[in-house]
């Protein structure tokens, strides 16, 4: 009997996670993960199930990354108005390749919209964690006078997480960092006091 192929999981997901991303679930076949992850069709069966299962597992990974960098440069600067330019800047990488890939997550909302509850759950689990941070930190700017203070800050919030989604989808689309930064900045500007 011939011994199973050993691998690095966390590579193979890694390389899982990158063809999801770019092309998106209906349009990536099992053969495409399985060039890309270096592994025989058996082997990604075995270490992670179907294809689908397999795409959650990437998307949750995905999310998990995403989401801790969000937070990181949401929470980072001593200025809730800097955190919050951080957080939207920060979005749009330099690098045109990656830029252009947007973020997984969104392609996921884009691809199966509502139709796919799971899909819907693992969202309605993450997107609080980011839009509590951000009514705080707005909370924040607002009492230190650098956020203007009639805004309500969870309209404020959804209205920045709502940015967010275009600047990915603008993204995706090919704009340019220049571009990005500047839509970026200024939503930013519309939250001053």
């Amino acid at each position: 009997m011939a011994r199973p192929r050993e691998f690095d999981r966390e590579a193979a997901l890694q390389n899982a996670i990158g063809v999801f991303w770019s092309k998106g679930f209906a349009a990536t076949s099992t053969d495409d993960l399985r060039k890309a992850m270096g592994i025989g069709r058996q082997s990604l069966y075995n270490t992670f199930g179907d294809k689908r299962q397999l795409y959650l597992e990437a998307l949750r990974t995905y999310q998990r990354k995403s989401m801790s960098g969000h937070i990181a440069r949401l929470t980072a600067p001593e200025s809730p108005l800097d955190g919050i330019r951080d957080l939207l800047v920060g979005l749009t990488p330099e690098d045109a390749a990656l830029r252009n890939l947007g973020c997984m997550g969104v392609g996921s909302v884009c691809e199966f919209g509502v139709t796919d509850p799971e899909l819907v759950s693992m969202r309605q689990k993450i997107a609080p964690l980011l839009a509590g941070r951000l009514v705080g930190r707005i909370g924040e700017g607002q009492a230190k006078g650098e956020i203007d203070d009639s805004l309500d800050p969870e309209a404020a919030a959804t209205l920045i997480q709502i940015t967010m989604t275009g600047l990915q989808v603008a993204a995706r689309g090919g704009a340019d960092d220049d571009e990005l930064h500047t839509l970026a900045l200024f939503m930013v500007d519309r939250l001053r006091a």
